[in-house]
């Protein structure tokens, strides 16, 4: 029985899932990595560049300049046309590789190379040419549209800290009230753990392999005996922009891909705290959306505003971490010299990628929308002056006051304090005037440690990164 047979039109609004339906506009670029006509595009690419390999390194068949040219427009011009050939030829011997090592046969006929077709998937295995062709649209992703998404992420991010880093909101720890800190200083945390995470993915390069059945370059050794072959594997691997692994069994240990599934999980947990964070920020009124006239925020209240970008993302960056730690854990297995189980599992990257983008870009389009309601983060900020009585009881401390967290909890703990029962329990304390007088220049506003030049030195490590 075949894998699959060729389904029935449909329009997106059929689409089982999200991502080919109402969410298609917002991935469908990703088409270009991960659909059926990416991996059978990447295949044929592969493929073709081990021909011309192999003319060149192994059997030194001379090609003309025009004949290589002539041989890469097979998969650089490759079309729906050709997506549907391959696919043609998979539903008659149900082998989506073997297909493409016939349809690549018939283009060299076509192009007068005949001589060629025999070289065609010469010494491979399925996995030499498929680990490649994913492993190329795994790294072209990152680099044509994570890496530069997620930068421009934080780059927004980054200029929203600087423009609030001043702006002093009341900090608070279990839910509850804590001590005075700014906004800037609290989004700029979420900017620099993001970078953190990126710097471990911008620079890493994503594996290949071309070694045979069982990695061990068998059928290449019986053919070639005299040659260096992992040297020769070594040098195509790099060729095509990938970082050779030699040591395999028929398939490419996944441990790669593992690594960076669980940088950008982790990536997307800081993610999904931030838009928790503004969710509540939002719903605290510090922070006020943006209207759109024509947005309805609920089909029965009109005065609604939703924050519908940061909930979005938060659902889709879950779903995406989800699979992502479902591949991580199936694609660090496999039996003995290989399964087929990875085959049809790397086929849903694509899936998990596309949930993690439509989650980047809503936090992006959440923090164009929102600005700060700094009326009522003064008014919260100063409903209790309690919130200083941390900076009271350690100035007591330091002048010796017998037990002074007792003191102040006494007067602060369970009730509100305004600034004029503040300043009178200041006066109360049992140390010298020239310390009341310093205490009582404390307020909400001024109380902020070092939360200002936190946040511009968080920005400044940022930017040195990027400049590097």
């Amino acid at each position: 029985m075949a894998e699959f047979s060729l389904p029935k039109d449909f329009k997106f609004y059929e689409a089982l899932t999200s991502l080919d339906g109402r969410f298609r506009s917002n991935v469908e670029d990703l088409s270009e990595y991960f659909s059926e006509k990416a991996s059978n595009k990447g295949r044929v690419q592969v493929e073709i560049e081990y021909l011309v390999f192999l003319c060149e390194k192994v059997i030194k068949l001379q090609l003309s300049a025009t004949e290589i040219k002539n041989l890469r427009k097979i998969y650089q011009d490759f079309s729906n046309e050709d997506t549907e050939a391959v696919i043609k030829i998979d539903l008659e011997i149900n082998h989506d590789t073997k297909a493409v090592e016939l349809f690549i046969g018939a283009r060299l006929r076509r192009l007068k190379l005949e001589k060629l077709v025999p070289y065609v998937h010469f010494c491979l295995t399925s996995a030499d040419t498929d680990n490649n062709a994913v492993s190329l649209s795994l790294k072209n992703f990152l680099q044509e549209v994570y890496l530069p998404q997620t930068k421009k992420l934080i780059a927004a991010l980054g200029a929203l800290a600087k423009r609030t880093k001043s702006d002093v909101i009341l900090g608070k720890t279990h839910g509850q009230p804590a001590v005075p800190t700014t906004m800037g200083k609290e989004l700029i945390n979420f900017a620099l753990r993001a970078y953190k995470r990126l710097k471990h993915m911008q620079d890493y390069q994503v594996e290949g392999k071309m070694s045979g059945a069982v990695g061990d370059f068998n059928a290449h050794l019986a053919a070639f005996p005299e040659l260096d072959w992992p040297k020769l594997s070594a040098e195509f691997v790099t060729g095509l922009g990938l970082r050779p692994f030699l040591f395999n069994t028929q398939i490419l240990p996944y441990d790669n891909y593992v690594y960076i599934f669980q940088q950008v999980k982790m990536l997307n947990y800081v993610l999904i705290a931030l838009a928790q964070d503004v969710w509540r920020y939002i719903s605290d009124d510090y922070f006020l959306l943006k209207l759109n006239e024509k947005e309805v925020g609920s089909s029965t209240m009109p005065q609604k505003v939703n924050p519908i970008d940061f909930e979005n993302s938060e659902g889709n960056l879950t779903i995406a971490n989800g699979l992502l730690e479902t591949l991580a854990r199936k694609l660090g297995v496999s039996r003995l010299q290989r399964d087929l189980s990875d085959s049809t599992t790397i086929r849903n990257i694509g899936t998990a990628l596309g949930y993690l983008l439509i989650g980047v870009k809503s936090v992006l389009a959440g923090l164009s929308r929102i600005r700060p309601n700094m009326a009522k983060i003064s008014q919260d900020l100063n409903r209790d002056w309690s919130i200083l009585t941390e900076g009271v009881q350690t100035e007591l401390r330091k002048e010796g006051v017998a037990d002074p967290y007792s003191q102040v909890a006494t007067l602060a703990r369970g009730g509100h304090i305004d600034q004029e029962k503040w300043q009178q329990f200041l006066e109360s304390l049992p140390i010298e005037k020239s310390k009341k007088t310093t205490l009582k220049k404390l307020t909400p506003e001024t109380y902020t440690g070092l939360a200002t030049k936190l946040t511009d030195r968080a920005i400044g490590e940022i930017m040195a990164s990027r400049k590097k």
